[in-house]
């Protein structure tokens, strides 16, 4: 695994969550990418492991994004997630129709 770049693959039969990717950007920023979050209990459990994690590396800003709409968008900014801007068309479904996605930020230091 090249350095700088922490694969973390959770999957939950029964809640069908995983997070595919937390990819560092910078040494400072880290980026979560692709979380997929069926059951907000868990998705908030994986999310602070996450943190702590980002914590523990020294990063002082965790950035992340999810399709519009999507529970997880709630979970987020219940937890203190900045929204910082839309993209629109950016996210793919399985289907291959393009969603908007939400950009979100949190300084953790």
């Amino acid at each position: 695994m090249k350095e700088g770049t922490y694969l973390i693959e959770v999957i939950v039969l029964v809640s069908d969550v995983k997070i595919e990717q937390l990819k560092s950007i910078e040494e400072h920023i880290d980026e979560l990418s692709e979380l997929l979050i069926q059951v907000v209990e868990v998705g908030r459990s994986l999310m602070q492991k996450a943190e702590e994690r980002v914590k523990q590396e020294g990063r002082s800003l965790l950035v992340l994004d999810t399709r519009e709409g999507d529970p997880s968008n709630h979970l987020y900014t219940s937890m203190g997630y900045i929204r910082a801007g839309r993209i629109p068309n950016y996210a793919k479904s399985a289907n291959g129709e393009l969603h908007a996605t939400i950009f979100y930020y949190k300084q953790l230091i």
